[in-house]
């Protein structure tokens, strides 16, 4: 669904579920139109007033959880957002440019239903038994991508000892955006390698699903910027972790350590978290080197099979973030993209891939409308 904002040329693309009497959950992803030299402060003024407008249409109980701000030039922009800051939203900011000519669009993911608070950078939402953290912008300005990779994860440790929980049992989702990640990725897969051992994530027990993807953080110095979500109050029989192995392989075979996918059911829903995704077979090897159309369409088969591991299809999906290592490909992929998904909301950002022989990663989020009536709803 897509709603226009013509006062502010802002349009959004909608993604709801809202099922009677139980939690609802929306994400929009807020773009705008700009005009040809128009300020940063007045783009993002206008996307901030078309979210209140439909903000305030979804009535007095809803919650906004968390909102990523994908920018064009972070080192000035990222004061700019901090007056439309929701004293309890968990804020992102990337430079990670929007292609569509503008230098800001913004996710954001909504509840009804919920309670919500906020400790430090970590938002808290409670619902029926469960308790979602979602911690964002965690960065350090000491040492190399390896040594940041470590210290960011032992502070996340710290964080989630606060809220009795730990990332080994209780985290669902990572994000890694790396400065210059040709020159940085390979501290993170190092670094995060090295903290999974001692927290006894290996091969032989599980991973956690994530994206490890080109993207600057605010401060200067920070090569590697942290963000994630853990639950609370899940059994251990409603997390799934989808493998897809008629597409894909182990990450481990290749030295990296996240998994492809994660389902998490609950009661009256499931979510689907798939990690960033490229054209790889299941050996390994980058397909259809120097093709984008070709890559946009083997990692489109790979996100399908995952779904499908978890149960859902890309009817399912409730976003996608479409990453582009060279800016002239991004007509190509819009098009390839308007024709199959013209309805899902989606946003294409300048982030090259950890592999310079990737053209285009993709990573997106389902919510299926089958749950397991053993559990608790969301």
């Amino acid at each position: 669904m897509n709603i226009s904002y013509p006062q502010y040329n802002v349009y959004a693309e909608i993604s709801e579920f809202r099922p009677d009497g139980k939690t609802a959950e929306i994400y929009a992803l807020f773009h705008v139109e700009a005009a040809e030299g128009e300020l940063f402060e007045s783009q993002v003024e206008k996307i901030d007033k078309a979210k209140r407008l439909f903000a305030d249409s979804l009535g007095d109980k809803v919650s906004i959880v968390f909102e990523r701000y994908l920018l064009s030039d972070i080192a000035n922009q990222v004061k700019a957002t901090e007056k439309y800051a929701n004293a309890v939203t968990a804020v992102s900011h990337i430079k990670q440019e929007p292609l569509d000519g503008s230098k800001v669009a913004l996710l954001t993911y909504f509840t009804i239903g919920t309670s919500v608070k906020r400790e430090g950078n970590t938002t808290i939402v409670e619902s029926n038994g469960y308790t979602h953290l979602w911690t964002t912008d965690m960065m350090t300005e000491e040492g190399d991508s390896y040594l940041q990779t470590h210290k960011l994860l032992f502070e996340y440790e710290d964080i989630l000892k606060q809220h009795d929980a730990n990332l080994a049992g209780n985290c669902i989702r990572t994000w890694f955006f790396v400065r210059d990640v040709d020159s940085n990725y390979a501290g993170l897969v190092k670094g995060r390698k090295e903290h999974f051992d001692h927290i006894g994530l290996t091969p032989q027990t599980h991973y956690i699903s994530s994206t490890g993807i080109d993207g600057s953080p605010a401060k200067g110095q920070a090569k590697v910027q942290f963000e994630a979500v853990t639950v609370k109050g899940l059994k251990d029989e409603q997390i799934k972790y989808l493998q897809a192995l008629s597409h894909l392989n182990p990450t481990y075979e290749y030295g990296v350590t996240f998994e492809r996918g994660t389902k998490v059911t609950y009661g009256d829903r499931a979510h689907v978290w798939i990690s960033g995704t490229a054209s790889i077979d299941n050996k390994g090897q980058i397909l259809h080197e120097g093709n984008v159309t070709k890559q946009a369409l083997r990692m489109w088969e790979n996100v399908e099979m995952l779904l499908k591991e978890g149960n859902a299809t890309f009817d399912d999906v409730a976003y996608m973030i479409v990453y582009l290592r060279d800016v002239a490909d991004y007509a190509t992929v819009k098009s390839l993209y308007n024709k199959r998904f013209p309805n899902k909301p989606k946003v294409f950002v300048h982030a090259p891939v950890c592999r310079p022989g990737w053209l285009i990663e993709m990573e997106c989020v389902a919510i299926v409308p089958a749950g397991d009536s053993r559990f608790p709803n969301f």
